[in-house]
């Protein structure tokens, strides 16, 4: 039998697991990462980690075809190279070689993001949709698409940048330097600093019950009042509601997938949250649902979309 490695690159830990050709896991393990380590030494640690699973699951090396590496920042998937990761400061990293020459395994990599969404796609709430397009909602915008069961990265896996589309020209500035990016207006972010504002202008608000003070305030804190009825809350999460529909309605004129995915924190809040952006973009899109059918559901893979979707990646490129 043929395993695959898929592994989940961040700022202070890799995840990794071992996937079996039916698409089980049969082993998971975490190491800590640094940016102090350097390529290299990321390399290293991650070298290992495709050694501790061999072990645990009880699999001889030759039997690993491939490896996936879902990696934050801009990468050029062809080569295999983080082109810029600003956290750990990369520019033009050979990630791929690093720790191909390492582990003596066939390594790809994609971004983090693609990798979430493709895992999603393949393996959670998107099997059995051909297109799918996921939109992470944390402290940024993310999110990957998925055309007929394959990820679609771009010219030089550059393309997906969903929380980068303008939603209100001359808008809120960005850290990308533009104003008025959808990551402004539908990002845990943006809706903790909405929360925030609207708190400050209603001190009777039931959000200071769930948030005493600002720095308590959290991306559930609108939703959690709003449940309660409080009128300040409700227009906060409205607002959000349109915000995100806004942007998903775009997407969806632009590429009219299966299903839209909906991932990070802010998804949590589950159907109360699905029910109202479901009624806004059904509302605020082109073509209507009856003659082509769209689905917006919630991300079920948490944590381990990226896990998945690194294996994925691996797979298809075995």
């Amino acid at each position: 039998m043929k395993y695959f490695i898929g592994i989940d690159l961040g700022g202070m830990s890799a995840k990794a697991g071992l996937m079996d050709e039916t698409g089980s896991l049969v082993a998971t393990a975490r190491c800590e990462t640094n940016a102090d380590d350097g390529a290299e030494g990321t390399a290293d640690r991650l070298a290992a980690l495709t050694e501790t699973l061999c072990k645990q699951a009880g699999v001889q090396k030759e039997q690993v075809a491939a490896v996936g590496i879902g990696s934050p920042g801009v990468i050029d998937s062809a080569r295999g190279n983080v082109v810029n990761w600003s956290n750990f400061h990369w520019k033009n990293v050979p990630l791929g070689r690093l720790v191909r020459e390492r582990a003596k395994l066939p390594v790809y990599v994609t971004n983090d993001a693609n990798a979430a969404a493709l895992g999603e796609a393949k393996y959670g709430s998107g099997k059995g949709y051909r297109d799918s397009v996921m939109i992470t909602l944390g402290t940024g915008v993310g999110g990957g698409m998925v055309f007929g069961g394959k990820l679609f990265e771009g010219y030089r896996s550059a393309g997906g940048e969903l929380g980068h589309t303008v939603l209100r020209r001359k808008g809120i500035r960005c850290t990308c330097g533009r104003r008025g990016c959808l990551e402004c207006y539908a990002s845990a972010t943006a809706l903790k600093r909405e929360t925030c504002a609207s708190m400050e202008r209603h001190p009777e608000s039931l959000m200071w019950k769930f948030a005493p003070t600002p720095e308590q305030v959290d991306g559930r804190t609108a939703f959690l009042a709003a449940r309660e009825g409080d009128r300040a809350a409700l227009s906060v999460v409205n607002n959000y509601v349109g915000c995100l529909g806004d942007g998903i309605a775009n997407i969806v004129n632009l590429l009219r997938p299966e299903v839209i995915i909906l991932g990070g924190g802010v998804s949590n809040e589950g159907e109360y949250l699905l029910s109202r952006v479901k009624k806004y973009v059904r509302k605020n899109i082109y073509a209507p649902v009856k003659y082509a059918p769209l689905e917006i559901v919630c991300a079920t893979l948490g944590n381990d979309a990226g896990i998945y979707g690194a294996c994925a990646y691996a797979i298809d490129r075995a």
